[in-house]
């Protein structure tokens, strides 16, 4: 094994696993491993029994295992087991093991042949096994059993992808050998997660129920489908055995005398059988602890850097100390105060990524959720325009109304108004459960003491609630406000004085005194025109009543823009004229002028309103004064709701904040601690919860478990010497599907012309050209001398326990320089260096 450093290897893994699986999880370290893989009775659980030497597997038919089995072999002078789940009770009778197993895979899976990715650890001492470690898998499968869900295949195939996918994970590929190998499911799912087959060992069971006259000494030679590290075959005891109860020991000994006799596997039957596949496992995962101890050494520490902080608090920690609680409960309220108002007003720690939180979301309700409220509040036109003229015509009872009447406008204004509860209610309500759910997030610091946290979320939310209560009667108080007074005079009121002011030009012949620029005034019952901008000199005032504009075309000569008002009963509207027309300098000016005209209640001449899908059809089934009377009403109604509609949803906010968040705030900094005090007592309210202190427990013993470990690989990396192996057996039959196969090139090249050849021996360097299969494959033919070339001298990786490969004995031809008997390395190729590769793992340390 090398040196004393080298054999904690395996049960250094042993402790990590132990202390991981302890506390669930595995901490994303991905520890070394062996996987045990391959279809339904492919022989995985009779190889694991031979491993141990005692029966102890659940049998039977369809899916047995159906939980990983995390096996820890250990070397031990007793015999017994432990399971992780059952700490300090030891196993000595395996049947009980057994049992266990299938009660421990019951409990997770229920007994219906379900699967879980929970595993089960289960320790095994005993003095005729080796250090090992490894996973036994369920086995890969086609069909749903009995209950099993139809996706059964795919539960499981992801279940191995967990394990497998990992590089520190060794794949022990299972195949049972009367079926064909290219079929094999363990190997299919190893080429696909290994490409390069640089983690894969295979394993080829039931070598005698093969048919008769064939075997498969191909594929245990390596040259069918080889693997880098080789395939080793066993021989399992069959269903009649086990049955039986034949002995391990027995079936063993009869395992070694199949091979010895066997035609084609006694020349490699020192490389066959359960007890040279456990001693190459335990080799090969001990190599491959060590080429990952870089690795997992940074991760242990990385670990081990993020644990520090917590595990401070606790190593002095004193649960009934009075002191002890007294300040974390001063530390809890002051911390929750202060998470409460950064999520609140904002803070630049920890800021939410992924959505909005907290201060943002209430945000959200005052800016765009409650003016959007307020928008969906548009009434039905048809509607308003209907209780408008209801309200004229009641207000001027028997009497024919000659001017618009306030009392209208007021009674339409108030009834608008009203509706605006709904929404400013529903807007506190959206801040109280955004505050509920803030109170919640907030008290999750909290959970170490739940009777804590469970007091400080009912009170704070209780605060709460009351403050709600007051919230809402204060924005009624509000909207009781807006209809106790209707401002008329708000400047943002278009109102009765003035709609429009501004420059127009009269157009009149020449021979009636001709075109002249007058100071326009439009109100809404009137259109008077000035001398000037002083309104001193008034020139003339036409009433509205009846009135209506149409567009004129502009004149051939003139540069302004038209429209004219006309009567629409024929009489007279300016002087003699039926129709005065007005000009303006742009477009723009029309269009202003033509909608404040709109909203006094004069509208454009019939057949253009017919095209206007934005004034209704049945505006004009009315009489004509009461028509406009109604368009005035609806103008000076939107005029006035829409200040209301600013005044609310600038001071909705407002009315929030100060007497609901606020007051919550101040609440939490100075009052919620008499509150916790007057609740309960400060014992229970700081008593820990289970999960707390068991948490504790866990984080103290993965912070010890990884200083120690971290302490031994310290040891380990520094003692382990490891010597340069040769490159590993070629495996173009993987690079065919990944690389190209010009990247193949010969190591060793001929000698140039002159200089005498060097002795052949093992050298590192890439593969040679013609290969040598690993376990003893036929010599090359063309290679001269009178041994050949051991498999091992092309650089296998497999563990095995031939001799180690031979310098030829032909006499030796070197130049006089060099002593005789001294082996020299071949020369590189022209004008090429010699490529030395990186030692692989080594199989015979």
């Amino acid at each position: 094994m090398g040196n004393r450093g080298m054999e904690e290897l395996i049960p250094l893994i042993n402790k990590l696993q132990d202390a991981f699986s302890s506390i669930g999880q595995s901490c994303n370290l991905d520890l070394p491993q062996i996987a045990v893989v391959g279809g339904q009775s492919a022989g995985k659980s009779s190889v694991l029994e031979n491993f141990v030497g005692r029966d102890f597997l659940p049998r039977g038919s369809g899916i047995v295992t159906r939980r990983p089995l995390i096996l820890q072999l250990i070397n031990n002078k007793a015999e017994y087991a432990e399971f992780l789940h059952c700490k300090g009770k030891k196993f000595v009778d395996f049947d009980e093991v057994r049992s266990e197993i299938e009660n421990e895979t019951d409990r997770i899976t229920g007994s219906n042949k379900g699967i879980s990715p929970i595993p089960i650890n289960l320790r095994v001492y005993s003095p005729h096994v080796l250090n090992l470690t490894l996973i036994d898998l369920p086995g890969m499968t086609k069909v749903a059993v009995g209950d099993q869900p139809p996706d059964i295949e795919f539960q499981i195939r992801d279940m191995l992808l967990q394990f497998v996918t990992k590089e520190s994970c060794l794949i022990l590929a299972v195949t049972p050998a009367n079926t064909d190998l290219a079929n094999s499911d363990a190997l299919k799912i190893a080429k696909e997660v290994d490409p390069q087959g640089l983690r894969t060992i295979g394993v080829i069971t039931k070598l005698d129920l093969m048919d008769e006259g064939t075997d498969a000494r191909d594929i245990l030679e390596n040259k069918l489908l080889p693997l880098r590290r080789g395939y080793i075959g066993v021989v399992n005891r069959s269903q009649k055995d086990i049955d039986g109860r034949k002995d391990i020991r027995a079936a063993l000994a009869a395992e070694r005398k199949f091979f010895l006799s066997h035609p084609a596997y006694r020349h490699m039957a020192e490389r066959m059988g359960t007890p040279h596949l456990q001693k190459t496992l335990n080799q090969q995962l001990t190599n491959h602890i060590r080429d990952t101890l870089p690795g997992l050494r940074s991760k242990l520490q990385s670990q081990l850097l993020s644990l520090e902080k917590e595990v401070e608090e606790y190593k002095n920690f004193k649960p009934d100390d009075p002191t002890r609680k007294t300040k974390a409960l001063l530390q809890m309220v002051q911390q929750f105060g202060v998470d409460f108002e950064k999520r609140i007003e904002g803070s630049g720690d920890q800021v939410d990524t992924l959505e909005l939180s907290g201060g943002a979301r209430i945000n959200r309700i005052f800016h765009e959720r409650f003016p959007f409220e307020l928008v969906k509040m548009e009434f039905d036109e048809k509607e308003l325009r209907r209780e408008i003229s209801y309200a004229i015509k009641n207000i001027h009872g028997v009497r024919t109304g000659l001017f618009t009447p306030d009392l209208a406008f007021e009674a339409i204004v108030k009834k608008q108004v009203i509706k605006l509860k709904e929404p400013c209610l529903k807007c506190v309500d959206l801040v109280v459960s955004e505050l509920s759910t803030l109170i919640h997030k907030c008290t999750e610091k909290l959970g170490s003491y739940p009777r804590l946290r469970e007091e400080t979320e009912r009170i704070v939310t209780t605060y709460v609630r009351e403050r709600e209560s007051k919230t809402k009667d204060q924005v009624m108080l509000l909207i009781d406000i807006e209809l106790s007074y209707i401002n008329t005079n708000h400047e943002d009121f278009i109102g009765f004085s003035c709609v429009q002011r501004g420059w127009l030009t009269i157009n009149i012949s020449i021979m009636k005194g001709g075109s002249r620029d007058y100071w326009f005034v439009l109100t809404a019952e009137s259109l008077s025109w000035y001398k000037d901008e002083e309104e001193k000199e008034k020139k003339y005032m036409l009433p509205l009543d009846n009135l209506k504009i149409r567009d004129v075309e502009k004149g051939f000569m003139s540069t302004k823009h038209t429209f004219a008002i006309f009567n629409t009963e024929q009489r007279n509207v300016y002087k003699d004229l039926r129709q005065i027309e007005l000009a303006c300098d742009s477009q723009e000016d029309v269009d202003s002028w033509k909608a404040s005209f709109l909203r006094a209640g004069v509208y454009p001449e019939k057949d253009q309103v017919e095209n206007d899908e934005s004034v209704p059809a049945d505006t004009f089934s009315m009489d004509p004064q009461l028509e406009r009377q109604v368009e005035t009403i609806r103008n000076l109604v939107d005029s006035y709701i829409g200040i209301v509609n600013k005044s609310i949803r600038d001071l909705m906010p407002k009315t929030i904040m100060h007497l609901m968040i606020n007051s919550a705030k101040e609440f939490i900094h100075s009052e919620l601690l008499a509150y916790l005090y007057s609740s309960a007592d400060q014992n229970s309210l700081m008593e820990e919860s289970a999960d707390q202190a068991q948490r504790r427990d866990e984080m103290l013993r993965m912070y010890h478990a990884l200083r120690e470990a971290l302490n031994i690989i310290g040891d380990i990396s520094t003692t382990t010497i490891s010597t340069p192996l040769p490159p590993p057996v070629d495996d173009t039959w993987l690079q065919k599907d990944s690389s190209p196969p010009a990247q193949h090139k010969p190591a060793v090249s001929a000698a140039p012309p002159g200089r005498p050849p060097a002795v052949r021996g093992p050298t590192p360097g890439p593969p040679p050209a013609n290969p040598v299969p690993s376990f003893g494959a036929p010599p090359v033919p063309s290679r001269p001398g009178p041994s050949p070339v051991n498999a091992y001298g092309s650089g296998t990786l497999e563990p095995l326990q031939a001799p180690p490969p031979q310098i030829p004995s032909r006499p030796t031809r070197v130049p006089p320089s060099l002593p005789p008997g001294i082996p020299r390395r071949p020369p590189a190729a022209p004008n090429r260096p010699t490529i030395i590769r990186p030692s692989e793992p080594s199989l015979l340390d």
